[in-house]
């Protein structure tokens, strides 16, 4: 069974999206949809007298949510396989649950009742932290999200560390017919002063061929699975996160891979995942790495 595009739902603007984006790569990729809409109305409707038999205001509100989100997807891709599901807890817990098993969990960046000036929703914040399979926050600039750029970006580390996010990276540009930019950040050791002749970046600099060959090491395999794809790199020394918002600008997605520490606690997100989940102005994908 071919695993869905999980898409969370709520009736705002930056959901529509989701659902529009959602289409387009669920087209590309000839795979099902699932609209999910996630509200806590059973639980608070519960506590009130219930008179008669009408069907309560939240969950009439509820069922037009998802309604209206079906009618959207048929109307721009008839053709698609499209089912729902309206779930009475927490939205992130919905898609979390939902999200088992799936290729991929899609979000806005903020829902109905985000509060003003936030620049990413708690829902979708939770779900990238938390989820089993990659979630990815449709957000950033009209021509990113519309994908006019024909390149997605992916965030890779040493060789082992960021390989899901490799895959996922190759299979976007493949799907896309777009161009895959690897970007490879690293640093210089402390130890070493600003006046050694490394700083030249010449053949002659150690730290940077060891990035190049971690970058290539790490580029390899995938690479040799996905023969239509075309690698660019690039390979900046300095912070990773400052690295992936310059590529982003850009993109039509990028790519991040995210470790979740056993018995960790908290988010499960690090400082170059939070940046770009924030900031970033294409779409993001965060591959939970095994």
């Amino acid at each position: 069974m071919t695993k869905p595009l999980i898409v969370g739902i709520d009736g705002s603007d930056s959901s529509l999206r989701a659902i529009d984006w959602a289409v387009a790569e669920a087209t590309r990729r000839d795979l099902p949809v699932k609209l999910v809409h996630g509200s806590l109305w059973e639980r608070y409707e519960a506590v009130r007298p219930g008179f008669g038999t009408a069907v309560s205001a939240g969950h009439v509100m509820a069922e037009h949510i998802v309604a209206s989100a079906a009618e959207r997807v048929a109307k721009i891709a008839p053709e698609l396989d499209v089912t729902t599901a309206l779930a009475a807890s927490d939205p992130g817990m919905a898609l979390l649950r939902e999200g088992e098993g799936a290729t991929a969990i899609v979000v806005g960046t903020r829902g109905r009742g985000a509060i003003t000036g936030m620049l990413l929703g708690s829902t979708s914040l939770e779900v990238a932290a938390y989820a089993t399979c990659p979630v990815v926050v449709v957000r950033g600039e009209p021509p990113n999200v519309r994908g006019e750029f024909g390149r997605v970006s992916v965030g890779v580390g040493a060789p082992g560390e960021s390989s899901a996010a490799v895959e996922f990276a190759f299979g976007a540009a493949q799907a896309r017919e777009a161009d895959l930019l690897a970007v490879h950040a690293w640093h210089r050791p402390a130890r070493e002063l600003p006046d050694t002749a490394h700083l030249s970046g010449d053949a002659s600099d150690p730290e940077a061929h060891e990035a190049e060959r971690s970058l290539g090491a790490a580029l390899l395999a995938t690479a040799q699975a996905y023969p239509k794809v075309t690698v660019q790199s690039r390979l900046p020394e300095g912070r990773a996160h400052t690295a992936l918002l310059d590529a982003a600008t850009a993109s039509d997605l990028i790519v991040v891979g995210a470790r979740r520490p056993r018995g960790g606690v908290g988010m499960q997100l690090g400082l170059v995942n939070h940046t770009v989940l924030h900031h970033a102005a294409c779409p993001v994908a965060v591959v939970p790495q095994p």
